[in-house]
């Protein structure tokens, strides 16, 4: 990572001496196996890894409310992933505060003025419209580890239809856990001075829990503007996988995806 790095004081303050400061204001039997823990305290079975992909750059950052494995190379996590309950699902309205880079990736996340003006937006993975249920949670969303560019059209688009089809999933089944990042290669345009890549394709995976069995919808999505249906994106989990290196659910054998979700 390109800068260095100050003092983390109290676990709070970042200090960067790459760039002035930035204020925070702020289907298979289930026997087999670890189901979602059933305590309804908020961030309580994160830390539970039953359901964590495999990392290809073995840099795994846990924050309170979503994990995520960071890629250095593209300035920007390959994947985040987060449990959503029905429960979860509040609007409350907070402030937006500043995006700032995650004290936690050790390497050290992109500055977020890699974003200014570059025509893209500074696209969320864990969505803060999914962390509404505490301000803490939401403000975590925050860090720029938890970005990726996204067209505008994208953005407010198909991905966010995608997004509050995920948040009526959750009301849904009652619990569920996502999968989300951008599918970024060397060939990928790169924007800002620490050439964070700009990903041709996003997808999202969505897990739940029926009865006994797990059941999944895998999306692959270009990153351009589209009308289409939601669905017309469904692929298999072994297309992401095969374009990723990512085994996204090793702890659970023979899970298939489908648009019967």
């Amino acid at each position: 990572m390109k800068g260095c790095f100050g003092l983390i004081l109290l676990g709070f303050v970042l200090l960067s001496c790459k760039k002035e400061n930035v204020k925070n204001t702020q289907e298979i039997n289930s026997n087999e196996i670890v189901s979602f823990k059933g305590n309804s305290t908020y961030g309580d079975s994160l830390y539970n890894t039953a359901y964590l992909p495999t990392s290809t750059t073995k840099q795994i950052v846990k924050h309170q409310y979503y994990t995520l494995s960071y890629n250095e190379k593209f300035e920007q996590a390959e994947w985040v992933a987060y449990e959503l309950k029905k429960e979860y699902l509040k609007n409350n309205d907070y402030k937006r505060p500043y995006f700032i880079e995650d004290p936690k990736v050790t390497t050290g996340s992109a500055d977020w003025r890699n974003y200014k003006k570059s025509g893209y937006d500074k696209g969320h993975l864990c969505p803060a419209g999914d962390m509404e249920f505490s301000k803490d949670a939401y403000n975590d969303t925050f860090y720029t580890s938890n970005i990726s560019p996204q067209k505008r059209d994208f953005n407010a688009g198909i991905w966010n239809r995608i997004e509050q089809k995920t948040r009526y999933w959750a009301g849904k089944y009652n619990d569920i856990y996502v999968v989300t990042g951008g599918i970024a290669k060397d060939s990928d345009k790169k924007i800002g001075t620490e050439k964070v890549a700009v990903p041709k394709y996003f997808y999202k995976i969505v897990l739940a829990k029926k009865g006994k069995e797990h059941k999944a919808i895998a999306f692959l999505v270009p990153n351009e503007k589209s009308d289409q249906s939601i669905y017309d994106f469904v692929v298999p989990i072994e297309t992401l996988e095969k374009m990723t290196g990512i085994d996204f659910f090793p702890n659970l054998k023979n899970l298939k995806s489908s648009k019967d979700f």
